[in-house]
């Protein structure tokens, strides 16, 4: 019988290709929707089920994950930090592997957990911890990814290909680890099928290290036009990040956490370089060469 997996979060950037990766790879998934939500977009498929669920009620997600072996979570930064519920129900039916809200920076770098956009992730890290020492059947695995890198050259939060401008932080020529979405997406298989050796762990993977002015030179000698850059530095964006937290308000506050995601991620007081520790080798996950990467810049030049 095909492993059960339930995924909360399949319709965001990066539960499509999660999602995506399960199916392909012949497992059954349960997708979690909340109620109201817009699973409609989900494509059918045969080994699909979607289920509606409370996702603040143990009582709404324990009949949903009933005969689940892991639970993915890929719930939206603002979210994360209200997934014990879900902990709950899954360790209540006896799941074996629970996979949090992570796929970001280092979680475990002491600067990192520091800032708001972390906090919360170290939290479940916490209470995944003390659900595990009470229940050894219980296990879980996080994964840090540094930055999306598909996804931030298309929406130029790294640096803007198709516009060909870029904000340079602490200068541009910080080494930063970056991830596509579909090798998060094998990240997650690799522990689905190695969950020995995976348990219990953050596991730091990467398709590159690369800096931002590396990629605009690439960029450069592919067609010849000059960008338009700013500097700033992280110190920078961390107070206007907090400044923006203060003022409260859902946009106002994912323009904080997107700051404070710059700040570790540009900064290599906090880890944001993954080369000296990496999991690619165990999770199946290739690193990028130096063609490959000069391709996939290519792709999204305007």
């Amino acid at each position: 019988m095909a492993l059960k997996i339930a995924l909360a979060g399949a319709t965001g950037n990066l539960g499509g290709p999660v999602l995506k990766a399960l199916l392909h790879a012949n497992l059954h998934v349960t997708v979690l929707s909340r109620i109201g939500g817009n699973s409609s977009k989900i494509a059918p498929h045969s080994n699909l089920t979607v289920k509606e669920v409370d996702f603040n009620s143990v009582q709404s997600l324990v009949p949903a994950l009933e005969g689940v072996e892991v639970v993915v979570s890929c719930l939206a930064t603002l979210a994360i930090g209200s997934q014990n519920p879900l902990i709950d129900a899954a360790e209540a039916v006896g799941v074996r592997r629970f996979i949090p809200a992570e796929f970001g920076m280092d979680s475990l770098n002491p600067l990192c957990v520091q800032l708001p956009v972390c906090a919360p992730k170290a939290a479940t890290q916490r209470y995944l911890i003390e659900k595990y020492s009470a229940n050894s059947t219980f296990t879980y695995t996080a994964i840090a990814n540094g930055l999306f890198l598909d996804w931030g050259l298309k929406v130029g939060f790294i640096v803007n290909p198709s516009k060909h401008t870029a904000t340079l932080y602490n200068g541009g020529d910080v080494p930063f680890s970056a991830t596509n979405l579909a090798d998060v997406a094998q990240a997650v298989l690799g522990i689905v099928k190695n969950q020995a050796q995976t348990a219990n762990r953050v596991l730091y993977i990467h398709s590159t290290v690369t800096t931002q002015n590396k990629l605009i030179q690439y960029a450069k000698e592919k067609d010849g036009k000059e960008w338009n850059t700013i500097c700033k530095s992280t110190e920078e964006v961390k107070q206007e990040s907090e400044a923006e937290l203060n003022k409260g308000g859902e946009g106002n506050i994912n323009a904080a956490m997107d700051g404070f995601c710059i700040c570790a991620c540009w900064n290599p007081d906090y880890g944001c370089d993954f080369s000296g520790h990496l999991d690619n080798e165990l999770l199946g996950i290739k690193t990028l060469d130096e063609s490959d990467l000069r391709a996939l810049i290519e792709d999204f030049l305007g």
